[in-house]
């Protein structure tokens, strides 16, 4: 039923005229929609979750725009996928109206109003929450990669944890790949074994930028320990 609400909303006039008339209309057809046809239950089915806590963690670095966040996630599109006006503004209405962010709305003259985002208190604990409770499972590379852009709000500690457990995951990957590699019956397919090449080529790629990280993270964490002891 809201498919067809959703058409004759398209089509109405009053939407048209009003549409017609925004700086910004694409925020808000999306504003739009994510209010009227999308509950709270919906967005966080839908895996809104965890782009909403990614959005968290930008916002606890620096205030931004909805311009600004989709440009800083368009950087990592390769890794993550790039996140559509769709997604992203729906998630900054769900952060403000659970009160986890604030808006305000900038005027420029002879340019559409600027809104920037700022992460409240609550948004912070929220965050801090949700960080404390990341697992130890694996993830995807995808996954991994969502969580380093949340770094900033490890502690030292916790980051160098998170690594480790990132690197005990892939050499459990890495292994199963040579063991799966050396019990093939007779000669894999070409095929077959540009895939089981591809994949420990990978492997050994991420253990080699884990194993760098990690040392500099270490020597960074005994310098301080120095610093604090003297």
């Amino acid at each position: 039923m809201q498919v067809y609400a959703l058409l004759s909303d398209l089509s109405s006039p009053r939407i048209v005229q009003i549409f017609s008339r925004l700086d910004n209309p694409e925020e808000f057809w999306y504003n739009y929609i994510s209010k009227r046809y999308v509950s709270n239950s919906d967005i966080l089915d839908s895996g809104a979750v965890s782009f909403r806590n990614i959005v968290l963690g930008l916002l606890n670095q620096q205030p931004m725009s909805g311009y600004d966040i989709k440009r800083t996630l368009e950087s990592l599109d390769w890794l993550v996928g790039s996140p559509s006006f769709g997604s992203l503004y729906p998630a900054l209405h769900a952060l403000l109206k659970d009160e986890l962010a604030t808006v305000e709305v900038i005027a420029r003259p002879d340019k559409p109003t600027r809104k920037v985002y700022s992460i409240t208190t609550r948004g912070r604990q929220t965050l801090e929450k949700w960080v404390s409770q990341l697992g130890s499972s694996s993830v995807s590379l995808k996954e991994f990669v969502m969580r380093l852009i949340l770094a900033y709000n490890f502690s030292p500690g916790g980051l160098i944890e998170h690594l480790e457990q990132r690197r005990s995951q892939v050499l459990a990957h890495r292994d199963a790949l040579r063991q799966g590699n050396g019990q093939s019956n007779g000669d894999p397919a070409f095929e077959q074994h540009l895939a089981l090449e591809y994949g420990l080529s990978l492997a050994d790629a991420e253990l080699s930028w884990l194993d760098n990280t990690l040392d500099q993270l270490s020597q960074q964490t005994i310098s301080a320990e120095d610093v604090h002891s003297n």
